[in-house]
């Protein structure tokens, strides 16, 4: 091994013993320096050791090539993030999440449906998605509107059974207090057990940002125009052209982790009143 990588562990180990001891002191500013330092440490580690062993672009690119590659690639990425992720993923989630919503509205009013169809909805969840996409492809097209039904079926059930248990969260006697009060079912729906529901429904929420995400790329693996990042990942396998493949996953990454942070800063608008935000 050469000096880059001698280099790049020796880097490690100090980075390690600076975050250990940044993450003890109790700063404010620790959590974010300890997470940014990791993520710097695990960069220079993989750049050293790929170039200190001599690893094939072709198994391992380094973190320079793929920043290469992804500086020359911006208008691509560009297009297939906006092929998968605004047209496919986004719109999938929204009609997903929204129609597990007032599906669990309807089940809570209805034992029939509690009985039937939350068994299957456990059943349709259990179905792997490599086995549900082309079926879609097939009945939607190529284009994202195929995606979007993939996603839709993979973040529904999540989103449903979140829901389903917020509005039982409330207990008899919040809900004998509106009866009380001579409540309709939806005072009761709005005043009291939407809130209630709001935890678990963002806990739904945010699984599904995830599942989306995947739902999107793997189904243009099925069948897509020549865009798209699932497209894109599997052209350029094809072609040995790595560092593409890593761009395509990076920009994926950020994404995703951009979703997701902000499904958590809506969260603790919504639920600022939650014991699990007062923190």
């Amino acid at each position: 091994m050469s000096w880059q990588g001698w280099a790049a562990i020796a880097f490690w180990i100090v980075a390690t013993l600076v975050n250990a001891r940044v993450a003890n002191s109790g700063a404010r500013w620790a959590r974010p320096f300890v997470a940014v330092l990791f993520g710097v440490t695990l960069l220079v580690l993989w750049q050293g050791l790929v170039t200190g062993l001599g690893v094939s672009p072709v198994i391992l690119p380094a973190p320079s090539s793929i920043a290469a590659r992804f500086a020359e690639s911006l208008p691509l990425l560009w297009g297939d993030f906006s092929q998968t992720i605004l047209k496919g993923a986004l719109a999938g989630y929204v009609i997903g999440c929204a129609a597990a919503v007032l599906t669990a509205i309807a089940v809570d009013r209805s034992p029939f449906l509690q009985r039937g169809l939350l068994p299957v909805g456990n059943f349709v969840a259990a179905l792997p998605i490599v086995g549900i996409a082309p079926i879609l492809v097939m009945w939607f097209g190529f284009d994202w509107q195929s995606k979007a039904a993939v996603v839709v079926v993979m973040v529904f059930f999540p989103v449903l059974v979140n829901m389903v248990a917020g509005l039982a969260a409330t207990d008899h006697l919040q809900r004998d207090l509106m009866h009380t009060y001579s409540a309709s079912y939806r005072q009761t729906l709005l005043k009291l057990r939407l809130p209630a529901a709001m935890p678990f429904l963002f806990n739904g929420l945010k699984i599904a940002t995830t599942l989306a995400l995947i739902g999107a790329i793997v189904a243009e693996f099925f069948g897509s125009p020549t865009r798209g990042m699932g497209f894109r990942i599997s052209t350029a396998v094809g072609q040995l052209d790595l560092p593409l493949v890593w761009a395509e996953i990076t920009v994926a990454a950020l994404a995703g982790s951009g979703f997701f942070g902000l499904m958590v800063l809506i969260e603790k608008a919504v639920t600022f009143w939650h014991p699990s935000q007062r923190n």
